[in-house]
């Protein structure tokens, strides 16, 4: 039986470009939705999302049952969950953007803004960088990834950071925790690496 996949549409993500990477990765079964109901059966979910982080938390929120539904399938019940960019971040306590705002509380940490360590150090993010496993983790290899960010992600437990750039210092890369994982990169614009990226997470069994 084919395995069904949840792109989540909250109207905060760009959903064209991962659902098209997905495809190129082997992907079937690709629902782009925002109906929580379909989240809840899901057998992998996706949650990308650029913007500020207090948008994006509250368009998530907005959607009655969504963080419900995300509650049970992904924390409950364990069914492989990927954050992309701010869906990544989201998985904060909390984003300091524009004021403080609650974030999903799966993984501890706090998004705040990138400080540059010297003038030469542009913010955002942006661009290729480098891709550092921190731990030997079946979804991530070394390789160059496609970023653009101006918050990052300061995580509470070491343990859960899978992986770094450097951008003047030590940003987070990829964060997770048993069948959660979060990446800063840009899968879906990071060429061969993202696909490969994509292809180990479809197949992903935590």
């Amino acid at each position: 039986m084919a395995e069904s996949i949840a792109l989540i549409d909250f109207g905060a993500g760009n959903l064209h470009s991962v659902h098209n990477a997905l495809i190129a990765a082997g992907a079937k079964g690709v629902q782009v939705t925002a109906d929580p109901q379909i989240v809840a059966q899901a057998d992998r979910i996706i949650l990308p999302g650029v913007g500020a982080f207090g948008a994006c938390r509250s368009a998530l929120a907005a959607i009655d049952g969504m963080i419900a539904a995300l509650e049970l399938r992904v924390r409950q019940e364990s069914v492989p969950f990927l954050g992309i960019c701010v869906g990544m971040q989201l998985l904060a306590d909390k984003g300091i953007e524009f004021g403080t705002h609650k974030g999903l509380g799966w993984i501890g940490g706090t998004v705040r803004a990138i400080e540059a360590p010297s003038p030469d150090i542009k913010i955002p993010h942006m661009g290729w960088n480098d891709v550092t496993p921190s731990i030997d983790h079946p979804l991530l290899s070394s390789g160059e990834a496609y970023y653009l960010h101006g918050y990052h992600f300061n995580a509470t437990d070491p343990e859960d950071i899978l992986a770094t750039s450097h951008h003047g210092q030590a940003l987070v890369a990829a964060i997770g925790h048993e069948n959660i994982i979060g990446v800063q990169f840009h899968p879906e614009k990071s060429q061969s690496y993202g696909l490969a990226f994509l292809q180990r997470f479809l197949e992903w069994k935590p």
